[in-house]
């Protein structure tokens, strides 16, 4: 097995124990995708291009399959992604304040 491949399964197996907290996971439609794109502090425009190569650079870059392709794991860890840097955000803002 390839090293890319090995991560996949490890990442997806953390994943799974990880769990979403009753979180439920949101959907996969393209508005839903860019938006936590936003939540990461990046910006996807409306080209359904750019979204697919705004995916594809995410999932090579946490070690899925680059589809570019919004299924489940890769919505799994953009959502987790999305939200811990949201909850970052918070905790710089408190402790600026």
């Amino acid at each position: 097995m390839s090293a890319r491949g090995m991560l996949s399964v490890v990442g997806t197996a953390v994943g799974g124990l990880i769990g979403w907290n009753g979180e439920p996971v949101p959907a996969a439609d393209p508005a839903a995708v860019r938006e936590l794109f936003a939540d990461l502090g990046l910006t996807v425009g409306p080209d359904p291009a750019g979204l697919d190569a705004a995916v594809r650079r995410f999932q090579d870059r946490v070690g899925l399959e680059p589809d570019g392709v919004a299924g489940p794991h890769t919505v799994h860890l953009l959502t987790r992604y999305a939200k811990e840097a949201r909850e970052l955000r918070r905790f710089e803002r408190a402790a600026a304040a």
